[in-house]
């Protein structure tokens, strides 16, 4: 069995990979822009591989909720709750699924004061938005996934849903923020830095001309992580930064869920976009000043 740290990890990769595979062959091809001689930077990076009862009855649903599903339903209302949503998601009332309910309701209760549940038989026709907003068409089941209260995917469990792997299904808040934008099938740009930082304006020129393209602005994300906040400490240690170093940071982030690059420093447009075109194409350019094959 993997162990727990390493759970969370490999299915997300999964669940990122799964949901913007398609928005990633578009970005490639945004992305292939000739840089001006002044570029001086790429990476790549390649995302590992790895998977994301009584009789089934499926949560109750209000009437004006019947439209949309049980399922959205759910998503929206554990939304304004400020909750996470564990879904249990099935098609056939069976004894795999049964015992994966069995367990799913169990610990699921453990964390009851901050979670909501919901159980969605994905072949009921009533489900279809669900079905296409998660991309579950084709998924096996049974399937628990677990949402953050902005709609990102930050967890999936097949066969098994143990005590020792829910906790990771909990992330920061900009992990879910990136999370979701990946998921949306948008370019990531994580801005580490503070009102300390050193080089937080020159950090910030090149990601603010990258965004201002009209070609890449409806699909570029923003988001800003003060390396100072608690919350944020775990995330920082996966992306192996040092929050105390005191330099801004640039992480550069691209679906289906892999960092791209990551620049310490003063960014520039064309650094950016040859790190795009490097990651589109499968290679590595030397003499960066970012890291390349970030995992």
């Amino acid at each position: 069995m993997k162990k727990p740290a390493t759970i969370v990890s490999a299915v997300l990769i999964v669940v990122i990979s799964l949901l913007t595979i398609g928005a990633a062959t578009v970005w490639a091809e945004k992305a292939r822009v000739e840089p001006e001689p002044s570029a001086r930077s790429s990476a790549t990076f390649t995302a590992p591989k790895a998977a994301g009862a009584a009789a089934i009855k499926p949560a109750a649903t209000k009437k004006n909720s019947q439209a949309k599903g049980s399922g959205l339903a759910a998503i929206e209302r554990t939304a304004k709750a400020g909750k996470y949503l564990f879904v249990f998601l099935y098609k056939e009332d069976n004894e795999q699924t049964r015992t994966m309910r069995k367990a799913f309701d169990t610990e699921t209760r453990k964390i009851q004061n901050k979670v909501r549940t919901a159980v969605v038989n994905i072949a009921d026709p009533a489900e279809r938005g669900m079905v296409e907003r998660l991309k579950l068409a084709g998924a096996p089941t049974p399937l628990v996934m677990v949402l953050a209260p902005n709609g990102a995917i930050t967890g999936a469990f097949m066969t098994q849903l143990d005590a020792a792997q829910v906790p990771d299904v909990f992330v920061s808040p900009c992990t879910e923020k990136c999370l979701k934008a990946l998921q949306d099938g948008k370019v990531v740009f994580l801005c580490v830095q503070n009102v300390t930082s050193t080089s937080s304006v020159e950090a910030m020129r090149g990601v603010a001309e990258f965004k201002a393209d009209s070609r890449f602005s409806p699909t570029t994300e923003v988001i800003t992580l003060n390396p100072a906040d608690a919350k944020e400490t775990s995330f920082l240690s996966k992306l192996q930064i040092d929050p105390k170093a005191g330099q801004a940071v640039t992480v550069l982030m691209a679906p289906p869920g892999g960092v791209v690059s990551k620049f310490a420093g003063a960014t520039d447009k064309n650094s950016l976009m040859a790190a795009l075109n490097s990651r589109s194409s499968g290679c590595c350019a030397s003499g960066s000043k970012s890291s390349c094959g970030t995992k």
